[in-house]
């Protein structure tokens, strides 16, 4: 039986989380970078799995970190967290930190491979200091669609940020007939700030998404 267009598009979506997430840990064990997993959108538990099983299948399970609202987006601040696909503001993503629990407990991931953080990142990010955890990550990945969201995750990561980590976008290339996606657009003005830093471009992860891997600018200039 053929499949409709969208069930294609979902398990080609599925077959490129699965490929990226393992190219990434076995590159991060082999060129020994430490560190553990960010994940900024994690309603569902379905990228955290695929990463999770991507870490054990490369033999170096890290600890998780996970932070949602797990009740939705939220109301947009800016033009540039709008899209067609989603809506600021929406029900998408509710049910609290609960159903996550529930749905990490399907996958079979343990309680105690991640921490849970909930709330709008307005609240649970921006308040947080360099020193408080996770300090060092090995991974980021970043799937909260808006830009005033994505542009406050690089407010956090910044003095996290280290050279050979890697830092992808599950939504880069989530582009409209005005501008470019919200991500996108966060992660150009955060590189123009922070001049620092190089962004190389290293793997896709699927249709829309996109990693890079962090560089001392000073060593590709």
């Amino acid at each position: 039986m053929e499949l409709d267009p969208i069930t294609r598009a979902v398990n080609r979506q599925l077959e490129g989380y699965t490929s990226f997430f393992y190219d990434c840990w076995v590159n991060l064990r082999i060129n020994g970078i430490s560190g553990d997993y960010a994940e900024f959108g994690s309603w569902g538990a379905n990228t955290m799995n695929l990463s999770y099983q991507g870490m054990a299948n490369a033999g170096d399970v890290r600890h998780m970190w996970a932070y949602d609202s797990f009740e939705g987006l939220p109301e947009a601040t800016d033009d540039r967290d709008d899209h067609p696909g989603w809506h600021p503001g929406s029900s998408a993503g509710q049910g609290g930190v609960e159903k996550f629990h529930e749905a990490a407990d399907r996958h079979g991931i343990p309680r105690e491979a991640y921490t849970a953080v909930t709330g709008y990142y307005d609240q649970t990010l921006a308040p947080l200091g360099p020193d408080a955890p996770p300090t060092d990550i090995a991974l980021a990945y970043v799937d909260c669609n808006m830009y005033s969201s994505v542009v406050t995750v690089m407010d956090f990561l910044a003095p996290r940020l280290k050279h050979g980590m890697i830092l992808a976008f599950d939504d880069y290339y989530c582009w409209t007939p005005e501008r470019v996606s919200g991500e996108r657009s966060a992660l150009i003005e955060f590189q123009k700030a922070n001049p620092q830093w190089n962004f190389e471009r290293y793997k896709d992860v699927h249709r829309a998404g996109v990693g890079f891997v962090v560089e001392h600018a000073d060593q590709v200039r």
